[in-house]
């Protein structure tokens, strides 16, 4: 463990079944402070179960802790204070302005009459010129592309400026440029402090920009660590059934899939 980071959100023994099938099994997992992890996986791996049991949106046996605490002893506003979800899709149900969408999450730092405080608004400038969408401050999001409302999405998430941040596919719709724009801004702001963890399917993109990177398969964790020792040819044949050609560069390994096996 770097010396500034330290363990956040804990998630001991989680463990998601539905039905006869079971989704998420015995998994243990650390978001610390100051890391980008990400979480990857086949379809179907649990990703998107385990994550969503770490932020306490679904029942799950085993234990969640945020910062020593049990995550479901912490009320509403404390866990929203604590931690900001994005969840996949990026959908909007409401024609609003994209100022007023990021401004959202700013909601668990006043109650519902209080006017936004300097302090909030600092956040929202901060969120909206991290992912560049100020330009779009007072248009309605329904004008917007796909991967404009997906960095909307992440703004709003990041104006929270929760202490943990997990993202769910957050570079989907997005084209190259946003993606390494994206992946870039959620490890700025882990390294600034914030335990993040993001659900990633490109494996070359969890191996430029991770701290940290946890392989996932049938439900299980079956690997957790430096994303060369993960993410490595032979794990991903045997996980991801593909074939990849390891690339040295001088910005770090690339992942080069070769093909399907």
């Amino acid at each position: 463990m770097k010396p500034n980071e330290a363990p956040r959100l804990v998630a001991n023994g989680i463990t998601v079944t539905r039905g006869s099938r079971r989704i998420v099994d015995a998994a243990d997992l650390t978001l610390n402070a100051g890391e980008f992890t990400v979480l990857a996986g086949p379809n179907g791996a649990g990703k998107t179960t385990l994550a969503r049991a770490m932020a306490g949106l679904i029942a799950a046996d085993g234990a969640v802790t945020f910062d020593g605490r049990d995550l479901h002893a912490l009320s509403p506003r404390a866990r929203a204070l604590a931690m900001a979800y994005l969840p996949q899709g990026h959908e909007f149900h409401w024609p609003m302005r994209v100022d007023g969408i990021v401004a959202l999450g700013r909601e668990p730092h006043a109650d519902p009459f209080s006017r936004q405080s300097a302090t909030d608004r600092a956040a929202i400038t901060r969120a909206m010129e991290a992912t560049a969408v100020t330009a779009f401050a007072a248009r309605s999001i329904s004008t917007l592309s796909g991967g404009e409302r997906a960095r909307v999405a992440i703004a709003r998430a990041l104006a929270t400026e929760a202490a943990v941040l997990i993202a769910d596919e957050p570079t989907a719709a997005l084209d190259q440029r946003h993606q390494l724009v994206v992946m870039d801004l959620l490890r700025r702001t882990a390294h600034a402090g914030t335990a993040v963890l993001a659900i990633i399917h490109d494996l070359t993109l969890a191996m430029r920009f991770a701290d940290r990177v946890v392989v996932m398969a049938d439900g299980r964790i079956v690997a957790n660590d430096d994303p060369t020792l993960a993410l490595t040819p032979e794990r991903i044949a045997e996980i991801f059934g593909v074939a990849v050609n390891r690339v040295e560069t001088p910005d770090g390994p690339l992942l080069l899939p070769s093909r399907a096996l």
